[in-house]
């Protein structure tokens, strides 16, 4: 029998790299389905380390609220609002590549632009504070690979662009992403999601965010679990005003909340 040449084998795409379309803060390689709408809630809770008269932590709260959507298999658009600095954001986030089996790509590529503006009111009547002063951007090619059914890794080199920043900060800050995820359970899995500034951390205080956590799949929601030395929800936040410190016991506990709706009809066979 011929042997059918390569460009008419199908190709087998790569699929469950990670559970969700962010790892804990940062993107990952996983998309959005199209037509599938993802609701996210994000909690971020005070350090452990203040004791018992914060409950751990537990008396202090910031949240996140975001909507994903998938245009298409490949393009995906978000926004959100956090209640930090009450922060609105949105991205956009395309598949340039994909992994597959056989003759295909060994690596899943995905690029992703966002932008931030803070709307909190300036209590400083002296000072204006322009849409641009208040804004930010950041750009982020991810590279990723799932070695097994269990595991899979990413980078994430990432370029955060802030208009306005505090005496002796950069403007544009240089980070190195790194992304994890090792299923152990049928429902459960580990992931881990740090983010190293090449060129200097941002302010003296400064600390490269790192956060882990557990994925638990309940249907069509996944919730994890997680401990951080971040509060921030979008890059510019987790990249450059993280100050906390792992080694001091400045660790957060936080959860994200994912729930999936098709807003897609199926089309009925004929």
């Amino acid at each position: 029998m011929k042997a059918l040449p390569d460009s008419a084998v199908k190709k087998e795409y790569v699929t469950g790299a990670f559970k969700s379309s962010r790892v804990i803060n940062g993107h990952s390689i996983e998309m959005i389905g199209a037509g599938v709408l993802d609701f996210r809630i994000l909690h971020r809770f005070g350090p452990v380390n203040q004791g018992i008269s914060q409950f751990f932590g537990l008396d202090q709260a910031s949240m996140r609220m975001g909507f994903d959507y998938g245009i298409s298999n490949n393009f995906t658009i978000g926004i959100g609002r956090t209640t930090t600095k009450k922060e609105l954001d949105g991205f956009l986030k395309y598949r340039l590549l994909r992994q597959s089996a056989g003759s295909g790509s060994p690596f899943t590529v995905v690029l992703v632009a966002g932008m931030s503006i803070q709307t909190y009111k300036n209590l400083d009547p002296s000072k204006e504070i322009s849409f641009n002063l208040r804004s930010g951007y950041y750009y982020q090619a991810i590279v990723g690979r799932k070695f097994s059914s269990r595991f899979t890794v990413q980078l994430s080199p990432t370029l955060v662009h802030r208009n306005e920043v505090s005496s002796g900060d950069l403007n544009d800050v240089f980070a190195a992403g790194i992304g994890a995820r090792y299923k152990f359970s049928k429902r459960m899995a580990f992931v881990v999601d740090y983010f190293y500034v090449t060129n200097g951390l941002p302010h003296s205080a400064g600390s490269n965010p790192l956060s882990v956590g557990i994925d638990i799949e309940t249907g069509g929601h996944v919730f994890q679990l997680h401990f951080s030395n971040t509060s921030g929800m979008n890059e510019r936040a987790f990249i450059t005003e993280t100050t906390n410190k792992w080694g001091k016991g400045d660790i957060q506990f936080g959860f994200n909340l994912s729930r999936v709706f098709n807003l897609k009809k199926k089309k009925l066979p004929a």
